[in-house]
């Protein structure tokens, strides 16, 4: 629907689209007229990119650090992180006291680049770091008692978890009576009292007062690293030893803060910028490895590497293989070992595809048919039997796109009766808090998380109970989510300005995720040539202008919905919305419009 209405709470739709085919309104992102003009000005910029710029909430006075951020601007004092000195000295006591040190990591990617920040910097003070990943399947999320029992029992003195613990009052009170000392290093949401143990670093924790709570684990370890330097020159370490430069690693720390999907802005946002440059070196044997088993090339980093190419694979073992073998990956210094984990890893990816392309199917085909997409309920919750809970998380995220809504997506182990559970949200409804109520109402075994995602544990009698408590409690969220779902655009451009040169221009706003938006630009009446439907329900064509002019142009599993049905009729008149990427191949460099959302004018 193009009516010329109003954007609720939102002024004027953009092209006057108040209702996209994917049920959208549009609006240009706003932006301060004179904040504009200064970055015009102050940084010598054309006006689009400054309005990008002034849209994004940089202010006068941080243009220059966030075109160009640095670490000596933007670091902050590890101090300022509540515990952060306890850690630094409970971990150096424990080194030079020669004690035994474990690290305990999660196993996703954030985990495992915690964890091989860690074990690289003990390494290059002459010490070795064992890593312990839990087993998702058999241990699930997080540290527990059965854990600090076996690593009590390897002879572990000090545990230093990362990435998780934050939250694991009840583990960590075990370990203390076994006699186990524990640091947590987290950033997740926890309770308002934390574990006892030896330090909880956290930006956070209640109290905390760091500013910094858009980091990614691997981004708070890296501060710490900066925290043992600092307390190790102190205490006169490094004297027979040479201090570790820790910017060596920073491309860990940007795979953590890419692959978390976390706030790309201030201090985050140059860990992740400088951390990009450092990895378009290859120098780590690991990512090096992984890269070359995805059949691509080496050359200047962005983050589609850490995000799409990179991030799954390693995910891949915490979700269908062995929990232990990113951070291995990501820790090794030796060139054979990285190619044979970057074998299995990349082999273990091509298995989660078809076990997600499966559920998926499986799930969109029983919401649908009962209806339960577009019944007016606020949460959709999906189970089946023995779908494998290491892919629902992705089928959520999938489905959570396609109808607008929070999905919660559970695979049930038909032989013990207990569905193990994840869950995305839309902006504007907090799926987390009401997965921990509904934990709190006893609807649940177990569950948390946050506001835009939620994991959880529930007998397979309980589902209905919980479908009913979750509809209940988020009821009240979906108008002001429904006002959140809209398209917010940078730019209007002819499809002849779709070009290189553009796209280089708005680069200089990489690196890209929450907080820092990939720019949208809006292509109106456009005509749509040679439109075929490829393996998977994407959509490939090319979108023409009033002037002939053109572009290449796709779009991602839509050829079953209505933008993609409009795209493949090949209809005109039609206004487009998308991102510029990059089209490079045989020495050429050229861009593709990637298609977010699609309108047509004529319905009303």
């Amino acid at each position: 629907m193009a009516d010329g209405g109003a954007v609720p709470g939102f002024g004027p739709a953009f092209l006057g689209v108040s209702r996209s085919l994917s049920g959208r309104a549009w609006r240009q992102r706003p932006a301060e007229a004179g904040l504009i003009r200064s970055h015009m000005q102050t940084l010598g910029l054309d006006e689009p990119l400054a309005r990008a710029l002034a849209a994004r909430g940089v202010r006068a006075d941080q243009g220059a650090d966030f075109l160009r951020p640095t670490l000596k601007a933007l670091f902050p004092d590890p101090s300022s992180f509540m515990d952060m000195d306890a850690a630094a000295e409970a971990i150096l006591d424990a080194l030079q006291a020669k004690a035994s040190i474990h690290v305990f990591a999660d196993y996703d990617v954030d985990g495992a680049s915690s964890a091989a920040l860690l074990v690289r910097w003990f390494r290059a003070v002459g010490a070795e770091l064992p890593i312990y990943v839990p087993d998702r399947m058999t241990e699930g999320y997080g540290p527990s008692a059965r854990a600090f029992d076996t690593l009590k029992a390897s002879g572990a003195e000090l545990v230093i978890t990362v990435d998780c613990g934050a939250a694991a009052n009840e583990a960590v009170a075990h370990a203390a009576a076994i006699g186990l000392k524990v640091v947590v290093i987290d950033h997740h949401m926890m309770r308002e009292h934390p574990p006892v143990c030896a330090a909880v670093v956290n930006p956070n924790r209640p109290g905390c007062d760091s500013g910094q709570g858009n980091l990614a684990a691997a981004g708070v370890v890296f501060v710490l690293l900066a925290a043992l330097n600092r307390e190790a020159r102190r205490r006169g370490m490094f004297g027979e030893i040479k201090e570790p430069d820790i910017r060596q690693w920073l491309d860990l720390a940007a795979m953590g803060a890419i692959c978390d999907v976390t706030g790309l802005t201030g201090f985050n946002r140059a860990l992740t910028s400088l951390g990009l440059r450092r990895m378009s070196d290859w120098s780590n044997p690991g990512l090096r490895a992984l890269l070359a088993a995805a059949g691509a090339e080496p050359g200047p980093a962005k983050s589609n590497h850490a995000g799409f190419i990179l991030g799954p694979r390693i995910n891949a073992g915490g979700r269908i293989g062995k929990s232990d073998l990113g951070a291995r990956l990501l820790s090794t210094d030796d060139p054979d070992e990285a190619a044979a984990l970057a074998e299995e890893l990349d082999a273990l990816n091509v298995a989660r595809r078809e076990v997600e392309r499966q559920v998926t199917e499986q799930a969109t085909r029983t919401v649908e048919a009962t209806g339960a997409h577009a019944d007016g309920s606020a949460v959709v919750v999906i189970e089946g039997d023995d779908w494998h809970p290491g892919v629902v998380g992705i089928v959520a995220g999938r489905l959570r796109e396609r109808w607008r809504k929070p999905v919660v997506v559970i695979g049930v182990d038909a032989v013990n009766g207990v569905g193990k559970g994840s869950g995305r949200s839309q902006p504007g409804m907090n799926l987390g808090k009401a997965v921990q109520a509904a934990w709190e109402a006893g609807v649940l075994m177990a569950g948390g998380g946050h506001a835009m995602a939620a994991g959880l544990t529930v007998k397979a009698g309980d589902i209905g109970r919980l479908r009913d408590f979750l509809n209940d409690r988020m009821a009240g969220e979906q108008a002001a989510a429904d006002a959140l779902d809209h398209v917010e655009i940078d730019a209007l451009i002819e499809p002849g300005a779709a070009s290189r040169a553009l796209f280089d221009q708005f680069e200089q706003l990489a690196p890209f995720g929450p907080a820092n938006p990939e720019p949208l630009f809006a292509l109106d009446h456009v005509n749509v040539r040679e439109p075929v439907a490829m393996t998977g329900g994407h959509v490939r064509c090319r979108l023409v202008g009033a002037d002939g002019a053109s572009v290449k142009a796709i779009a991602w599993r839509c050829a079953d919905l209505p933008s993609g049905k409009a795209l493949l009729a090949g209809q005109g008149g039609l206004s487009v919305v998308g991102r510029l990427k990059a089209d490079d191949w045989n020495g050429r460099r050229g861009v593709q419009f990637e298609i977010e959302d699609v309108a047509d004018p004529r319905m009303v």
